[in-house]
């Protein structure tokens, strides 16, 4: 039976982590809250393998019921890094869109308030061209997934535009989101600060993310963006290097992300840290500090 479906707005912003599954599904959820999360995503099966095992239904069970007595928050789920919508490799696009058909229907055993994915590679660099196959793709894989589709929002991700990899523009996101004609409620956008300041877009001062949030209006609309992923970025800003640092700690800095937390435009979308370190202290760092953002009188820079 499919889940039901969740919201897509919270009553305020809320934080928190990409999380391990390693020691059950149940344990992740509980490893959150000690971290201090709100939400958290995590994979529902092996990123770097194109199957995995069914989500056992007595593990599912148990995540849900966790949730549920932790009065815990949206959980988002991060497909696998394989998957390629924008390719023109017919063999890889339809493993491609069987594996996000999968995707989609193990967020719905999850009750995921969405899926996240990447796009791929647009190995023309004709971005028109390759928003038609993403979109197509997608619409594609939906059908497969069926009903469970039907409760699970796609979450389209941005990159950090390196090589041929597509879906960096809000204009390539619009175009896909244009093609899809799908509803805010069953497609969106997740923004990940890195690859778009990566990509060359300002999220390190408040006027930067004025700029930033109106493109996004323009290109794609607020309503689609269902979900940030807030990491700082370990290069200067433009050099279309994906490599995260530590909330403060990177070319974005505290100004930026602060920018970001108080900014009334994103004040109801959830934010996801992806960190490298170790745990406990990656993800209870991270959360802190974005939370510190919140204080009126909380330091900057």
């Amino acid at each position: 039976m499919a889940s039901k479906p969740v919201p897509t707005k919270w009553a305020h912003l809320i934080f928190g982590a990409h999380v391990s599954t390693a020691k059950g599904l149940s344990a992740s959820v509980e490893y959150a809250v000690s971290v201090g999360c709100q939400c958290l995503q995590l994979f529902a099966k092996s990123p770097r393998q194109w199957r995995g095992r069914p989500i056992d239904p007595e593990a599912a069970a148990a995540f849900l019921h966790t949730r549920e007595d932790l009065a815990f928050g949206p959980v988002f789920t991060h497909t696998a890094y394989l998957i390629n919508l924008a390719t023109d490799n017919e063999d890889l696009r339809r493993t491609s869109v069987v594996a996000l058909a999968d995707e989609l229907t193990r967020g719905a055993a999850l009750n995921a308030a969405a899926v996240v994915t990447h796009l791929g590679n647009d190995p023309a660099l004709d971005s028109i061209a390759a928003a038609r196959r993403v979109a197509d793709a997608l619409l594609e894989a939906r059908d497969i997934a069926g009903e469970d589709a039907a409760t699970t929002r796609l979450l389209l991700e941005n990159t950090a535009g390196a090589g041929k990899t597509f879906g960096s523009a809000f204009e390539e996101l619009g175009a896909v989101i244009d093609f899809a004609g799908l509803p805010p409620s069953e497609l969106g956008v997740c923004f990940d600060t890195c690859h778009g300041f990566a990509r060359g877009m300002d999220v390190a001062t408040t006027e930067g993310w004025d700029e930033v949030v109106a493109g996004f209006e323009h290109h794609v609309g607020i309503d689609r963006l269902g979900l940030i992923h807030a990491n700082d970025c370990l290069f200067e800003r433009g050099s279309r290097k994906d490599r995260h640092a530590w909330i403060g700690d990177g070319m974005i800095g505290m100004d930026g992300f602060c920018a970001m937390v108080r900014h009334k435009a994103l004040a109801h979308v959830p934010v996801i840290t992806e960190m490298p370190g170790d745990p406990p202290e990656k993800d209870a760092v991270n959360i802190s500090r974005l939370r510190g953002c919140l204080l009126l009188d909380s330091p900057l820079g």
